[in-house]
């Protein structure tokens, strides 16, 4: 292993939906994309913010230690997914479902790309983004 790797530049994490109205009005006025790994609630602001994004999973996925690794799986597939897309103006609710924890991330990736894409949000080209994985 060599000392002279760079380390790999991460996106950042995208801006967060934290108060419970916010997320009953994108649940409210939004449009709804369920896809087998998730649910997508989506809302247009009408502002030129950037992208706000809230994670959510219910009590029915299991206990809280299985919810935060949902989550967990949740937000890192919108970190890779939505990085260096446009999306300004558009509040983003990924509900998580019980075969989230359970499918490939690869299938989860896809699955946030077609519900964007059933709620009118047009993505440019997936590109290579780096994990937060160390280096070989």
């Amino acid at each position: 292993m060599s000392g002279t790797s760079q380390p790999r530049a991460v996106p950042p994490a995208p801006a967060r939906l934290k108060r419970r109205a916010e997320f009953l009005r994108a649940a409210a006025k939004g449009r709804k994309a369920p896809v087998p790994g998730l649910v997508l609630q989506a809302l247009a602001r009408g502002d030129a913010g950037p992208p706000r994004v809230g994670f959510t999973v219910t009590k029915k996925v299991g206990n809280a230690v299985i919810r935060n690794r949902t989550r967990r799986r949740l937000k890192e597939a919108a970190r890779i997914v939505l990085a260096g897309q446009d999306l300004r103006g558009t509040d983003l609710v990924l509900i998580g479902r019980d075969a989230t924890r359970s499918r490939r991330f690869i299938a989860l990736q896809e699955d946030l790309r077609r519900a964007l894409a059933r709620c009118g949000l047009e993505l440019a080209a997936p590109r290579a983004v780096p994990t937060t994985g160390k280096a070989a």
